[in-house]
């Protein structure tokens, strides 16, 4: 078996917070994403086209600029153990 490691990329990423305001209209505009609210104050969630479709931000996730421009969701948790501050 061969094995690979995956090369360092750096990658921009910005936090969504599951609001329609501020830092995360800005977020949804930079992603050219759609926010659409919960209601009963529950936080929203940002819908994203990906190479892959649309998928479902929640509040709390980050979303990533990949190497080819494209954007995508990516859980806190996982974020945190990938990704390190450039």
């Amino acid at each position: 078996m061969t094995h690979y490691r995956k090369k360092p990329v750096v990658v921009e990423a910005r936090q969504f917070h599951g609001t329609e305001s501020g830092a995360d209209a800005d977020l949804a505009a930079w992603v050219g994403a759609e926010y659409r609210g919960q209601g009963d104050g529950r936080p929203g969630v940002l819908l994203i086209s990906t190479l892959e479709g649309v998928m479902e931000a929640q509040a709390g996730d980050y979303i990533i600029r990949g190497v080819a421009g494209e954007f995508y969701p990516c859980r806190k948790d996982i974020f945190e153990v990938t990704y390190e501050r450039a």
